[in-house]
């Protein structure tokens, strides 16, 4: 998924845009006023200025190039900035120079960067640590230390009061790497073995290793371009991970490694033959099981093999059909299954394991609901967890086995989100979950269903916010076509509602993600500024349930952009908002909506922030050499074919860049991302340059180590948000210090 920050490309050959004779080609057209000059050192990239004093942007070479599709050719003059090895000179040079102009057009916010910088770390404990989890004996948690970049991960055997021991400690791990990070780990049944993935470019193509606990030891060599998934035998004698494709990165066989042989000759358990679907692996929460899950947007499919099996004989649970998506959980010898067969919003049904492929035998255990989408569930001994959605809104649900009335969990402000936490022990008496809202911070809970009683094990501590300076609201903007969208607002109490504020409103509307309510401390520094803050829950998204989601996809894609627009307007009539102070944001698919609503109205908004964005749709949807292309033609549509090609065409947000004014805007992109390849944003970026007949700034920031998620430090993180909220407050006449107060 080209999922924000959250949610998930490499190619092998340098395309034949930058071939030797390419590259002669002056880097910036032929105007000498308008050209840059380079010294050996990219660093050392020296921006010129116009006659009046004005620093002049970067301007890339225009090079004709047809990208061809069964419907015709198209021009793309900037298709030579792609460069699949990340190494053309030419290329770099010019994220180098758009790097060092976005630093130069910046430079005067430089101060305010850092009082933003500074006001985010003030809000964090330096040295928290998560509520630990309980799992065959052990404590495990995760914690910071002060001025670490990097999580430690730890155990503690029967009692938090008992000796530490460190399963892995990212600070020194990341040591040797400019960019490093941790996308999993397992430890093995018998509690002695350690196995983890890492990443050291950005790029997502995790390493596997395996540690001994007991001698600390490293017991396997690196394994090479596997996913994040991990899975133990019963025995822990193997380890079974997913092996990427080298050039599209999709993870396609799922192999054992038997600990202490060659892994070179590791066993092949299962090859997804079809590229539309994405694999998973993991243990089932019992450990009974492993599972491994094929999954497209439209349809599942799930195989089991018993943990304890020597040979790992692996079954089908349910064959995969076309628009049937399943999840299951084990319950002694039954299986529970989360199901849209003729059920939407999803269902929950259980059936005896033997007779899972026979659909007369599965009994529901959960009705569908019109007004309310399964969204998951968990299986415990004496009850099951459910988490849906229910006019926008998430709350928990427990239902007894014992055939008692369900137990639900809601919240008495608004909006709100509850998610269920990981709960690795199915024997447990207490459900635990997370709750979280604009206004509060995070807060881990334990509800015990048998008692009723719920009780608060940690609030992430916020240093100097004071949760009663502001408030929420939920509320609801009429779209064009008559719906109803969802719309979660925050504000200080004191920000009188008179049409005089600065409005930053956040999008995603894909791959049926919401964006939740959740508290963000960052958000303060804009609120205390007198900035409303706004989540437009817009299709495309699952707010409303599925069918909110499928009249955002497809064909009915438009209608993400639609909404979003339309909660701008609204925000503005009901005075929340003044009509030039207007900022919006959004990233990977949600940079997507950034391009589509600048492109549909450019005049509503005063600043845009799209980070990641992919933009080049029907390009990159033509390619099935990179990454996601194939996994996600039941989201965007397959452009060979030419309904899908057309639609596409008419939204895509760079091939409908015009001529005329244009919002200030910051595009913000990585050199190794995995999801949107750098050449989309760049290439916008130097397409838009050509067109834009207005002064305001156009910026493009580019993490020449980072990848999707940007740089992998904890505190660099911040710093990336500083540039960006100093960016949008400069541009609204926000930014200073006092609360409610403007420039």
């Amino acid at each position: 998924m080209r999922t924000p920050l959250l949610f998930v490309f490499a190619a092998a050959a340098v395309c034949a845009c930058s071939s030797p004779q390419q590259r002669q080609t002056p880097l910036f057209g032929d105007s000498l006023e308008a050209q840059q000059v380079f010294a050996d050192d990219a660093e050392s990239t020296l921006l010129r200025r116009d006659a009046d004093g004005r620093l002049l942007p970067p301007m890339a070479a225009s090079k004709p190039y047809q990208v061809p599709s069964p419907h015709g050719a198209r021009s793309d003059e900037y298709y030579w900035l792609r460069d699949d090895t990340r190494s053309d000179p030419q290329m770099l040079a010019y994220l180098n120079a758009e790097n060092a102009y976005q630093q130069a057009m910046m430079a005067h916010t430089e101060p305010l960067q850092e009082q933003l910088y500074q006001e985010m770390i003030g809000r964090i404990v330096a040295d928290d640590a998560s509520v630990p989890e309980f799992k065959n004996g052990w404590w495990y948690y995760r914690r910071f230390e002060a001025g670490g970049d990097y999580p430690i991960y730890a155990r503690r055997r029967g009692s938090m009061d008992a000796p530490e021991q460190i399963l892995l400690d990212g600070n020194a791990l990341a040591q040797d790497h400019s960019y490093y990070q941790i996308g999993n780990y397992q430890v093995s049944p018998n509690g002695r073995l350690l196995a983890w993935v890492e990443d050291t470019v950005g790029r997502r193509q995790w390493q596997l290793r395996v540690r001994d606990l007991d001698d600390d030891t490293t017991a396997l060599a690196a394994i090479d371009n596997v996913q994040t998934d991990i899975a133990w035998s019963a025995d822990s004698g193997s380890v079974l991970y997913i092996e990427k494709d080298p050039q599209t990165l999709l993870g396609e066989r799922v192999r054992r490694h038997r600990l202490g042989s060659d892994p070179a000759s590791d066993e092949l358990l299962f090859e997804e033959t079809d590229s539309s679907f994405y694999l998973s692996l993991h243990n089932s929460r019992s450990d009974r099981y492993v599972m491994i899950e094929s999954e497209s947007t439209v349809s599942s499919e799930t195989r089991v093999a018993a943990a304890d099996d020597p040979e790992l004989r692996f079954a089908v649970v349910y064959p995969r059909q076309r628009d049937h998506k399943y999840e299951i959980e084990d319950h002694r010898n039954s299986w529970v299954i989360l199901s849209n067969w003729q059920a939407p919003n999803f269902r929950l049904l259980q059936v005896p394991m033997a007779q899972s492929g026979d659909r007369a035998a599965w009994r529901e255990l959960v009705p569908h609901r019109e007004d309310a989408l399964v969204e998951r569930f968990q299986v415990f001994t004496d009850f099951l967890a459910i988490n849906e959605k229910v006019g926008g809104l998430s709350q928990l649900r427990v239902r007894p086995w014992s055939g008692a009335a369900d137990q639900t969990i809601s919240a008495d402000e608004s909006p709100y989100d509850f998610l269920l936490s990981d709960n690795p022990d199915p024997a447990s008496a207490t459900v635990r979950y997370e709750y979280s809202s604009l206004v509060t911070p995070k807060s881990v809970y334990d509800y015990a269903p048998a008692s009723g009683q719920r009780t608060l094990l940690k609030r992430d501590p916020v240093p100097g916010y004071d949760a009663t300076l502001y408030v929420s609201e939920f509320i609801h903007a009429r779209s064009r076509d008559g719906k109803q969208i969802p719309v979660s607002l925050l504000r200080r109490r004191d920000l009188p509602i008179d049409g005089t504020a600065a409005l930053l409103q956040y999008g995603y509307g894909s791959y049926g993600s919401t964006y939740e309510p959740r508290f963000d401390s960052n958000w303060v520094s804009l609120l205390d500024r007198g900035v409303v803050v706004a989540i437009a829950h817009i299709r495309g998204g699952q707010a409303l349930g599925r069918a909110w989601y499928e009249d955002g996809r497809l064909l009915n894609k438009k209608n993400t952009f639609n909404d979003f627009i339309d909660v701008t307007r609204h925000l503005i009539e009901r005075a929340y908002a003044a009509p030039n102070r207007v900022a919006a944001t959004g990233g990977s698919a949600g940079g997507l909506l950034m391009g589509a609503v600048v492109n549909q109205d450019p005049k509503l908004y005063r600043a845009v922030v799209s980070r990641v964005p992919f933009v080049d749709v029907v390009t990159t949807m033509l390619d099935e050499s990179i990454p996601l292309t194939t996994n996600e033609f039941d989201e965007w549509g397959n452009p060979k074919q030419k309904a899908y090609y057309d639609y596409m065409l008419s939204y895509s947000p760079y091939d409908n860049l015009r001529a005329g004014g244009y919002p200030a805007m910051l595009i913000t992109s990585g050199l190794w991302d995995s999801q949107v390849q750098y050449f989309e944003p760049t290439k916008y970026v130097a397409r838009l340059r050509t067109l834009k007949t207005d002064s305001s700034p156009l910026l493009l920031k580019t993490d020449m180590e980072g990848g999707h998620g940007g740089n992998s430090g904890r505190y660099q993180k911040y710093r990336d948000r500083a540039i960006e909220l100093a960016f949008i407050l400069d541009q609204v006449q926000a930014a200073t210090a006092a609360h409610g107060g403007t420039e």
